[in-house]
């Protein structure tokens, strides 16, 4: 489990503890700042830096790999200090962000000529102005555009003795997204793999609850221990109360007490990250559970669906079906196929707006190319709310609601617009019409980053602007005309006037000429104010003047242009609700329109969703693998799969048992299948001629091999603990793809596991299965299970080589090519000769005694509860045991070990 560092970062409090002793007023105040925010790195600002001191710095320089050094002493002892600049501190706080840290951000509140005014060992007063957390950013440079930022509280209620229920509340700080959800214990580690969240809060009750403990172990998300205080139902209903003004939560919907719990647990949060500044959150919204697709972990990992196993975007089917052109389609593609959709008729809404677009080439691409000029518009609305926008925030505003209005535009001129793009287009004709207007006319086209820089408000915009801006060109002239008469009068060519921050405005001449103005008659004009190695700085008071009314000019220029900020922001928020309808509907309309480029570009069919258990798919195809080798010029195989029932009275879909040597494309075919069923319930056209898809509730998949050594887990038990879950949760909705079960163990061991799990999802689970296997033996349960079918993938041989043709094609292997790819990966040629050699002998041995005959012996799913199991008395000779105590498993050759199989079978 990844914390947030409060335990280490509270240990940097210790000044504040520490006995009373004389510190500088400037220490003074650190302490008491650090003190109340112990569980956060303070970021103390002084000047141009933020420092940070103590312990913090020690943290902070080990993480950002800066300097560390002291400053002064404290109790004695050097007092640890580092820092970072103010102009590139999201740059550090990134980096400290994404390692788990808090940060309280310190800033001066008061001018420090106010402070000289209280003496001239006054501090200028600081106060922490926000909290910078994993689940809380803003700041466009520290989030990635296409990912939510996701802040998850989590609440529990009981349900019985040992039993419980888990509210679930997530947060986009950054787009006012609010959702609220309800799940048991055991679903709690798949929500979270959906939602993908930044940070976790919690009461400190559940992070500490020796059932849980295992489980934020291996979270590998920030999580935050909350006090308890405050965060009972009631407490929690009423803050959600006062925060949307409303006297009763009826009207957003019926939530459980679990729900509000974890609602205002993470509203709580974020009020104290935001120190009184108000997110522009929308009401909470209630997510079904069961609306979506329930895929775990592991199958997300294995599929990589938004990351590779190695941890990248980039080669993950996310990356390969996102054609968005708008950083809010992207996060909204993301959260489609995070959580699949496993009600047709939604389904369907979704492929009817694709449809639409895919049949309608001409309105596909005009809406592409408005919507290309659509920046952020949820996000920087956000940041305007939370008070920490700038001119550029506003320029996106009204671009964005420009784009809005012409996209609205080109769909009603379409008409006929089935349920989506017609919703859509109603929540773009809401906004108001004046707005970007106003916003255009009242903004330059250069805009400056921060509204401090000034000079973003457009020229004519206001008169009483315009003439202090003019005020502050003319004083430029005026400065020139100047210069030109002292150097007219003193006779000194080289003279100048230049500015700097110390001194301001001063008239600069060599040292020689320097020394004359200290004599009459020019002492009486100029007045000495620093000697450099060669040239003396005088003032005037004529030069003083003029600087004093410069000054004036541009501070009352920047304050008029911080009020017309000011009234712009105010106009927005008066419609921030409509802006968040329209950035979604944006978003939405950028979804539907990249899919539909995908399927018309790469020719994707739409497939039939219905409620049954059907799983027909003609001619599939990898997306992803098949991206990859589109771009090297070379075609993908497609491949047929049949998992419907064989017949009207069969009890559940099909298992197809897949046989055929490595390299072939088996995981290819298994994971093409998984994901073909996930881009259909996500509202996709799929990579096949034809699908037909009877609504999959639960996905599950292992493929591939991994161990968890932190956890003590070898390979093969990774592989036994997920195929544990698809066995105990499979059901008759369930799509399951297994790869390789039971090769981490020994031949006999691996065989019978594999052969019980397919009687298993036979009898019990009743699911439809891909199960690729290398024990050849399995393919005999084809002809005694009804709905167990063969398929191989065709292999060649050409001159001692093999050659790989990738078809999918029923019947069953009869070798795995093992050598033949061994060579192709570059064994030595003596090894790769003595494995034939040794793999003749065993074939020999397998024609004398075959060890698929014993599948005619078997008894199918013979459970034991079937059978009681024979009673020996102990004083009665067995010999069945005597001959067990005699084997040493471990120490036996595959030869031996079938021998010894066949002398037991004898004795029973």
């Amino acid at each position: 489990m990844r914390h947030s560092p409060p335990s280490e970062a509270t240990r940097s409090a210790a000044p504040a503890e520490a006995a009373p002793e004389r510190v500088t007023p400037m220490m003074a105040q650190y302490v008491e700042i650090k003190a109340a925010n112990p569980d956060c790195l303070l970021f103390y600002r002084m000047g141009d830096f933020y420092e940070l001191f103590f312990r913090d710095a020690e943290i902070a320089s080990r993480t950002l790999g800066i300097v560390l050094t002291k400053r002064g002493k404290h109790q004695g002892d050097d007092i640890p200090m580092c820092g970072v600049p103010v102009d590139r501190a999201d740059d550090y706080l990134q980096r400290l962000i994404a390692a788990g840290h808090r940060v309280a951000v310190c800033e001066q509140t008061e001018d420090p000529a106010e402070a000289k005014k209280r003496g001239n060992k006054s501090v200028v007063k600081r106060d922490v102005v926000r909290l910078v957390t994993p689940g809380t950013i803003t700041e466009e440079r520290l989030l990635e555009p296409g990912r939510a930022s996701l802040l998850v509280a989590v609440a529990r209620r009981k349900t019985g003795e040992a039993a419980s229920l888990y509210g679930l509340a997530a947060i986009d700080i950054s787009t006012g997204r609010f959702t609220v959800m309800e799940t048991a214990q055991e679903r709690l580690g798949i929500e979270f793999s959906r939602l993908e969240p930044r940070e976790i809060v919690c009461p400190d009750a559940i992070h500490e609850d020796p059932e849980l403990k295992e489980f934020w172990r291996e979270t590998s998300v920030p999580v935050t221990p909350l006090a308890r205080d405050g965060l009972d139902a009631a407490s929690a209903e009423r803050r959600l109360k006062e925060f949307f003004g409303v006297a009763t939560l009826d009207a957003f919907g019926n939530f459980s007490r679990a729900e509000i719990t974890a609602a205002g647990a993470a509203l709580a949060y974020v009020e104290r990250t935001q120190l009184g500044a108000r997110p522009p959150l929308s009401a909470p919204v209630r997510d079904s559970g069961s609306a979506t697709m329930l895929i775990d972990a592991a199958t997300r990992a294995n599929l990589e669906l938004t990351r590779t196993l190695g941890g990248e975007r980039q080669g993950s089917l996310l990356a390969t079906i996102d054609r968005t052109m708008t950083p809010g389609g992207a996060r909204l593609l993301a959260e489609w196929l995070a959580g699949p959709l496993t009600d047709p008729a939604a389904i369907a809404a979704r492929h009817d707006a694709v449809e639409l677009l895919v049949a309608d080439g001409a309105l596909r691409e005009n809406l592409r190319r408005a919507l290309e000029k659509v920046p952020d518009v949820a996000r920087a609305l956000a940041r305007l709310s939370l008070d920490r926008g700038g001119p550029r925030d506003l320029a996106a505003l009204g671009a964005g609601l420009t784009a809005a209005r012409e996209v609205a535009a080109l769909l009603l001129r379409r008409g006929d617009l089935p349920t989506e793009l017609a919703r859509a287009t109603r929540a773009l004709g809401e906004t108001d019409p004046d707005l970007p207007l106003r916003l255009t006319e009242a903004l330059a086209e250069e805009l400056p980053l921060n509204r401090r820089d000034g000079r973003f408000v457009r020229e004519g915009h206001d008169a009483t602007l315009d003439e202090l801006r003019l005020l502050q060109v003319d004083s430029r002239k005026v400065i020139a005309q100047l210069q030109a008469r002292y150097a007219t009068e003193t006779g000194c060519r080289t003279l100048r006037i230049k500015h700097n921050a110390m001194l301001g405005y001063f008239v600069e001449v060599p040292q020689a000429m320097g020394e004359e103005f200290l004599k009459e008659p020019w002492r009486a004009t100029f007045v000495h104010r620093q000697t450099m190695s060669d040239a003396m700085r005088f003032s005037s008071v004529e030069l003083s003047e003029l600087e004093a009314k410069i000054a004036s000019a541009a501070d009352r220029a920047l304050k008029l242009e911080l009020a017309i900020f000011a009234q712009l922001t105010e106009m927005v928020l008066a419609q921030a609700e409509p802006i968040k309808a329209a950035a979604m509907a944006l978003a939405g309309l950028d979804v539907v329109a990249a899919l539909a480029d995908l399927a018309a570009r790469e020719s994707w069919s739409r497939p039939i969703i219905d409620s049954g258990v059907a799983f027909t798919i003609e001619r599939g195809r990898h997306p992803v693998v098949e991206a990859a080798l589109k771009r090297d010029g070379k075609p993908f195989v497609a491949n047929d799969t049949e998992l419907s029932p064989p017949g009207s009275e069969a009890k559940g879909g099909r298992i197809c048992l897949i046989t055929g040597p490595n390299m072939a494309g088996k995981s290819t075919f298994l994971r093409q299948n998984a994901l073909i069923a996930v881009l259909a319930q996500m509202g996709s056209y799929v990579p096949a001629a034809k699908a037909h898809i009877g609504i999959v509730d639960r996905l599950f998949s292992r493929v591939g091999a991994a161990d968890d050594l932190a956890r003590g887990r070898s390979t093969f038990m990774v592989e036994m603990v997920e195929t544990a879950a698809i066995l105990n949760q499979a059901g008759p909705h369930a799509l399951v793809i297994l790869d390789e079960i039971g090769r981490g163990t020994a031949t006999f061991d691996g065989l019978s596991i594999a052969w019980a799990a397919i009687e298993n999802l036979h009898e019990v689970n009743r699911c439809r299965s891909l199960f690729a296997t290398h024990y050849h033996e399995l393919t005999a349960l084809g002809d005694r299970l009804d709905r167990v079918a063969n398929a191989t993938v065709r292999v060649t041989e050409w001159k001692g080589e093999v050659v790989f043709l990738h078809e999918v094609v029923p019947g069953a292997a009869d070798r795995s090519y093992g050598i033949q790819v061994a060579k192709l990966a570059g064994l030595p040629p003596a090894v790769v000769e003595r494995a034939r050699a040794i793999l003749g002998e065993l074939e020999k041995t397998e024609r004398e005694k075959p060890v698929a005959s014993l599948v005619d012996d078997l008894p199918l799913f013979a459970a034991p509860q079937r059978r009681p199991a024979p009673t020996v008395s102990d004083d009665q000779p067995d010999a069945l045991r005597d001959a067990l105590d005699g084997i040493e498993p471990d120490d036996m050759t595959p030869r031996e070990a079938l021998e010894a199989l066949y002398r037991l079978k004898g004795l029973a």
